[in-house]
């Protein structure tokens, strides 16, 4: 599968896909004999994991790290890695936390909308 498609599938860039690639976040991508990149299933779960882990919050050094402990192939790191994930888990909790207090800050404001907000806007922006 070439790389067109797998951008559309993924909804990445093709040159996201690339730097991916370049930086090891995903393995390497098998070539055609002329050079051209063609993704196998592999490749393609590859970066729908990583697409995952960076909806998540996930930044491209602590996703790099954690996926190089992956490629150690080693029990031990485990527990490092297991750690990494606890802490994407608890900064997306926190994240959702805040989106979910900011929805019901405006939902509110929606509500009452003319009976508060209107003077209140008055009172910040207007000399009334």
């Amino acid at each position: 599968m070439n790389i067109k498609k797998v951008a559309e599938i993924t909804k990445l860039s093709a040159d996201t896909i690339r730097y991916y690639e370049r930086i090891g976040i995903i393995g390497p991508v098998p070539r055609q004999e002329n050079g051209i990149r063609n993704f196998n299933d592999r490749s393609l779960n590859q970066l729908k994991f990583v697409k995952i882990m960076r909806n998540a919050g996930m930044s491209i050094e602590a996703l790099k790290q954690y996926i190089d402990l992956i490629y150690e192939d080693n029990d031990a790191t485990i527990p490092a890695r297991k750690a990494m994930l606890v802490e994407a888990a608890n900064e997306m909790t926190e994240k959702i936390n805040n989106l979910v207090t900011a929805r019901i800050y405006l939902t509110n404001k929606i509500d009452n909308y003319y009976g508060h907000m209107r003077t209140v806007e008055n009172k910040l922006f207007h000399d009334k």
